[in-house]
C-alpha cells in the first residue's frame, strides 16, 4: 500500500512538472505564433535615422532560437521592420546593448543594456520608444532576449547611418 502511494505521488509530481514544461514551450506556438504586428513610424520622413541593422540567427545549431529581418533606429525610437521574425517563446524583450558583436556567449545581463520592453509579436513591424537622455551612439546592437531563461534569441549589430 505504501509503495502504491509513493508511486502515485512521484507520478503526480513528474506529470505536473512535465505538463508545466510542455505548456511553457507549446503555449507560444499555439496562441501567439500567428500574431503579426503592423505598427508604422509616424512622420518617418521627418525623423532622423541614427542606425540600421539586421537580426541574425545567433546559434545555427539551435533551431528554436532564431531571428531575421531589419531594424531601424531613429533618434528616439527603435523600429523593427515588417521583415522582422523570431521563433516563438516566453518573455522576449527588446534590449539596446553596448556591445557591437553579441554572441550566445556574451553575458548580456552584465552589460549596461536598456530594456525597451516586451516583444509585442514574433513577426512584423513594431515600435519601441527610447527613453529620454539615452546616447544611442553608445549602443552597438539591438537584441531580442528571453528574460525567463536568460537566452539570446537574436542580435542585430547596428551600423550608423
Amino acid at each position: 500500500m505504501a509503495r502504491s502511494i509513493l508511486f502515485l505521488v512521484i507520478g503526480g509530481l513528474f506529470g505536473t512538472g512535465a505538463g508545466f514544461a510542455l505548456g511553457i514551450f507549446v503555449y507560444p506556438y499555439i496562441f501567439l505564433a500567428d500574431i503579426v504586428a503592423a505598427e508604422r513610424v509616424e512622420n518617418s520622413a521627418a525623423r532622423k535615422i541614427v542606425a540600421k541593422g539586421m537580426f541574425i540567427h545567433a546559434n545555427p545549431s539551435d533551431p528554436i532560437h532564431y531571428g531575421k529581418g531589419a531594424v531601424t533606429v531613429y533618434e528616439n525610437l527603435v523600429h523593427l521592420e515588417a521583415s522582422f521574425e523570431v521563433g516563438p517563446g516566453p518573455k522576449f524583450h527588446v534590449y539596446l546593448v553596448p556591445e557591437k558583436n553579441v554572441t550566445p556567449s556574451t553575458n548580456v545581463a552584465r552589460t549596461m543594456y536598456i530594456d525597451l520592453g516586451r516583444l509585442k509579436a514574433f513577426k512584423g513591424s513594431q515600435n519601441y520608444p527610447v527613453p529620454a537622455g539615452v546616447d544611442l551612439a553608445k549602443y552597438g546592437s539591438v537584441v531580442i532576449w528571453c528574460e525567463q531563461f536568460g537566452v539570446l534569441i537574436s542580435p542585430a549589430a547596428l551600423k550608423p547611418v
